[in-house]
């Protein structure tokens, strides 16, 4: 089952951009790609790195601590299917 996070339209990153929340206790990484939010936890899933700072190219994204490249849409690792991110839906509240 997939986690929804609510979150203010003023806190959402713009295209192209990232921004670190917390919610509930958890680190979250958001992500605007091409205009739609995207939400995961900020741990590697490889070795629990934060990802915050990870190179991002387009939708792809690094971590910073052993390279791997993460698809930020599908949340699995590039050229693979067996490591992923936690990814959470993203439901904007408020004004």
């Amino acid at each position: 089952m997939t986690r929804t996070i609510s979150i203010a339209p003023d806190k959402l990153p713009e295209p192209g951009a990232r921004s670190l929340t917390f919610v509930d206790g958890r680190s979250v990484v958001l992500l605007n790609i091409e205009g739609v939010v995207h939400a995961i936890d900020n741990s590697c899933p490889h070795n629990g790195a934060s990802l915050a700072n990870g190179r991002l190219d387009g939708r792809i994204l690094q971590c910073p601590a052993h390279g791997l490249r993460f698809d930020v849409v599908t949340g699995c690792v590039v050229g693979a299917s067996g490591m992923c991110l936690t990814k959470l839906d993203v439901e904007t509240v408020g004004e």
